[in-house]
């Protein structure tokens, strides 16, 4: 069978890798200059720069069968379990969060008021509910555990895992865990508890592991590609339209550095982000069914990557890291300490830390001049971490259009891609737009796509 794949990052890749490992001759067109997406690590004087994702939860066989199959098993590093604290900011200081798998915590915490604590107990006593509708992130913590909760814990989490606005994220689409936890038991605390002593049970960490590579995350991309028969990836490859071509195969048009190209597949598999599918022509001339999806937003999100001396950092960086309410009115959304995680991020002697800004809140803040931006992620890193003087070295990277956010409606998007596809046989559709944004949830959209496209 003969497959365009359509888009260059990790879906795209896991699919074209599958489908080629399995003896079919595959086609991957990716409009950039490089592969892997948002996943970029760069090395520079001893500081390893990740432009996106610094790891991954992995907990799943499959994807830990996929690494030792690239040949990662090696590479594959996990941080100490006191890596597993993080942070939150209150009034100006960082405090410890209660893990989820110990929700007792959340009792004694002093992130809660006495009211949140005793909303917090209650909520084990919820029965199970089936909702008619969806409902917001922050109108289902509201329910379930009251506005304090929301403000100190519930959009901040939001914020550091989708750079979102829980007022309008999904929690139904954002975090399906939750719905399912309403739906069947009825307290997301029961929920919580149960997974907890499943996980003591089967005699597994408290946490799924987080997990990255010795030469960065550009490791898990770098290791696809480079699995594929040489000539498989063309990039630069602005594709235009999707038609049909002789019987039932379709005739696939782009424009590359060689010009304008074509070709016809038996299958085509489309793994790139929403806007580009709705730019998309399939079928008839001018026909671009997933317009609609030119309504998912896609905030800027910057990473700001700083290196100090460790002298010249107060605290002691013991955890991931720290989430920013936005109620502390500051530019960043949250601090990945960096060099505490794994090693290799930072030379001998110093720290490195990854700080986020902008997204679905805050969205200027993303935009402005790497020396502004430094300035006031520097501002902030100083009254949260005591980090003071000239920092060491700094990166600033900005994705203009960061992480889909699966807000209220979602489903109309959804619905849209299941119908495009039944419109239109042997055309699939995947990928974060669709299947979810984390590492291993696109890895596993990839290789889904490929056993469809040769079921």
């Amino acid at each position: 069978m003969n497959v365009a794949v359509l888009g260059g990052g990790l879906t795209g890749l896991s699919a074209a890798w599958s489908l080629s490992g399995a003896g079919h001759v595959v086609r991957l067109l990716e409009s950039g200059s490089r592969l892997g997406g948002p996943v970029l690590t760069d090395a520079i004087d001893g500081w390893m720069i990740e432009g996106a994702p610094n790891s991954f939860r992995c907990d799943s066989p499959e994807t830990d069968a996929m690494l030792v199959e690239l040949g990662l098993g090696a590479e594959r590093i996990e941080p100490d379990a006191a890596s597993r604290r993080s942070y939150l900011s209150m009034g100006g200081k960082l405090i410890a969060v209660p893990s989820p798998s110990a929700p007792q915590e959340f009792l004694s915490t002093p992130l809660l008021t006495m009211g949140a604590r005793m909303r917090l107990a209650a909520e084990s006593a919820f029965k199970p509910r089936a909702r008619s509708g969806d409902v917001s992130v922050a109108d289902f913590v509201r329910e379930h555990f009251g506005d304090v909760v929301l403000e100190r814990i519930g959009q901040p989490l939001v914020s550091g895992i989708w750079a979102g606005d829980a007022e309008r994220l999904s929690v139904r689409h954002a975090f399906p865990q939750a719905w399912e936890a309403e739906r069947t038991t009825g307290s997301v605390v029961r929920a919580l508890s149960e997974r907890a002593r499943r996980r003591r049970e089967a005699g597994l960490p408290p946490a799924q592991a987080m997990v990255s590579f010795r030469r960065g995350m550009q490791a898990l991309p770098d290791a696809l590609a480079a699995r594929l028969p040489p000539g498989t990836a063309v990039l630069r490859a602005g594709v235009r339209s999707i038609g049909p071509g002789a019987g039932a195969r379709w005739n696939v048009r782009w424009s590359g550095p060689d010009g304008e190209s074509a070709g016809e597949f038996d299958r085509v598999i489309a793994a790139i982000p929403g806007y580009s599918l709705a730019q998309l022509e399939i079928g008839a001339p001018g026909n671009r069914p997933l317009s609609g999806l030119s309504e998912i937003e896609y905030p800027p999100v910057a990473s700001i990557f700083v290196g100090y001396r460790r002298d010249q950092v107060a605290h002691p960086l013991d955890g991931f890291g720290a989430l920013v309410a936005a109620v502390e009115k500051r530019s960043i959304l949250g601090v990945i300490f960096t060099s505490s995680l794994f090693p290799g991020r930072a030379p001998g002697g110093h720290v490195a830390l990854t700080a986020l800004a902008g997204g679905a809140l805050n969205p200027g803040v993303a935009g402005l001049s790497a020396e502004r931006l430094t300035k006031l992620v520097c501002d902030d890193l100083g009254a949260l971490l005591g980090a003071r003087g000239k920092p060491a070295f700094v990166r600033c990277t900005l994705w203009p259009r960061g992480i889909p956010q699966y807000n209220l409606g979602f489903e109309r998007h959804l619905a849209a891609m299941a119908e495009c596809e039944r419109a239109h046989p042997g055309l699939l559709i995947g990928g974060s737009v669709r299947d979810g944004m984390a590492v291993p949830e696109c890895l596993a959209s990839g290789v889904s796509l490929a056993n469809r496209a040769v079921a």
